[in-house]
């Protein structure tokens, strides 16, 4: 079993940074691909991020590529997402979530930006931009 919990959302200032947390509680040390999605109110969920927990490169949506770095610690279980030079369009309730691939195989793809197949998702923590 996987809960995903995340944290570090709250107001900020446009142009200013906030770190994201997901902390992964699993039985397993079994890796994952984990994504970084957001919702923004009468909007569809955006895939922002995806890391392999395992390792190997990070992709990004184009919206937020070159703002947004996602990262991995394997000793602490938790996936972040370092948001930089924020933006008042960036304001969305921010998920992270989880799933699993053979050797992180399509994580680091537009696959890995697509919600279908993640399994294990948080509840969300929200960002405000203004």
């Amino acid at each position: 079993h996987v809960q995903l919990v995340e944290s570090g959302g709250g107001p900020v200032e446009a142009g200013r940074s906030l770190r994201l947390s997901c902390a992964i509680s699993r039985t397993t040390s079994t890796t994952y691909c984990a994504g970084w999605f957001r919702q923004a109110p009468g909007k569809g969920r955006e895939g922002v991020a995806a890391v392999y927990t395992g390792g190997g490169p990070t992709y990004y949506a184009d919206s937020v590529k070159g703002r947004f770095t996602a990262s991995v610690d394997n000793a602490k279980n938790t996936v972040y997402l370092q948001m930089s030079s924020l933006k008042p369009e960036d304001t969305a309730m921010y998920y992270c979530a989880a799933k699993w691939v053979p050797n992180g195989v399509g994580c680091a793809s537009p696959s890995g930006l697509g919600s279908s197949g993640y399994n294990y998702w948080g509840q969300g923590t929200q960002v405000t931009v203004s």
